[in-house]
């Protein structure tokens, strides 16, 4: 039992993906410091004179429990934008560019499908003579 749980810990792609996961941890928190110490200040500066940031006061005046808060909503909005950017340029084009090094296509197009005429699913492979959802017999592909 151990052997086997060793032998699926040591595979490359599980070092892999625990490699990726650590990196985006480390990206994410430098990009929340970004968004945090410069995006936030820049979004809560337009909202003008208000005090209280961005948004709008549902209840009492100065009750937080009832104020949406517009302003914490556009800096999570370009949190996303910025980090799943740097996740992009750091981590899928390295490794689109190593795949193809290798000869392997990495985030490309899927495959040619068809569609069924009984069921109309359009996700049956090219070559299928059998409808996965249905079982009708399907014309072999010219």
């Amino acid at each position: 039992m151990f052997a086997g749980f060793k032998k699926f810990l040591m595979r490359g792609d599980i070092i892999v993906m625990a490699v990726g996961l650590s990196a985006a941890l480390a990206v994410s928190t430098l990009v929340k410091a970004f968004t945090d110490n410069v995006i936030t200040p820049l979004v809560t500066r337009a909202q003008g004179s208000h005090p209280i940031g961005l948004g709008a006061q549902l209840g009492s005046a100065g009750n937080q429990s009832t104020y949406l808060n517009f302003g914490a909503v556009v800096s999570a909005v370009i949190y996303f934008v910025v980090f799943m950017a740097v996740i992009y340029s750091l981590v899928v084009v390295p490794y689109r560019n190593l795949q193809a090094r290798r000869g392997k296509v990495a985030f490309g197009d899927p495959p040619p499908t068809k569609e069924c005429p009984y069921c109309l699913s359009d996700d049956l492979p090219v070559a299928a003579t059998k409808c996965r959802h249905c079982a009708s017999q399907l014309e072999p592909a010219a």
